[in-house]
């Protein structure tokens, strides 16, 4: 037997209520994870800088006549994490923060920024991946394509 609800309920109202209030924090604009823009600015260019060591760290490895697996899968997955983080920061009002390279011309091409940080974690998930395998051939092979993905961003969008 069915029993028939009733939406005028306080239970239904307290459930419509909390996924709404679910919603709202889920749908939360971005610039409101950060207090201040220069907040926002601060936190990219921190991950930037990890991921940015952890490729040094991994490019000193592949140089070496004696790779250090361990600390290229380490790095690796590093740089795979690191990859996911600094989108959100790239927040509204962002672009007029001072002691940045990002250029005005990257506020305005999400689209292709959205590309371009799309095919960049493709590659660091992939790095990561063969990385895990220790390979050091491969890794060198997808370390170079990564990197290629981080160059086609500065080329266009970052102050030289």
């Amino acid at each position: 037997m069915h029993r028939k609800s009733n939406v005028n309920s306080p239970r239904a109202l307290g459930w419509v209520v909390a996924c709404g209030l679910f919603g709202a924090a889920v749908a939360l604009p971005v610039a409101a994870q950060f207090s201040k823009p220069d907040t926002a600015v601060r936190y990219r260019q921190s991950v930037f800088n990890v991921m940015n060591n952890h490729m040094g760290r991994i490019n000193t490895q592949l140089k070496s006549s004696t790779p250090n697996v361990q600390v290229i899968q380490t790095s690796a997955v590093v740089v795979d994490t690191m990859s996911k983080l600094p989108w959100d920061a790239f927040a509204p009002n962002t672009e007029f923060v001072a002691n940045t390279n990002a250029l005005p011309a990257l506020f305005k091409n999400e689209a292709k920024i959205k590309e371009l940080a799309d095919k960049m974690q493709e590659e660091a998930v992939k790095l990561n991946a063969i990385a895990k395998a220790g390979d050091v051939k491969a890794v060198r092979t997808q370390f170079g394509a990564l990197a290629k993905t981080c160059d086609n961003c500065h080329d266009d969008f970052r102050a030289k």
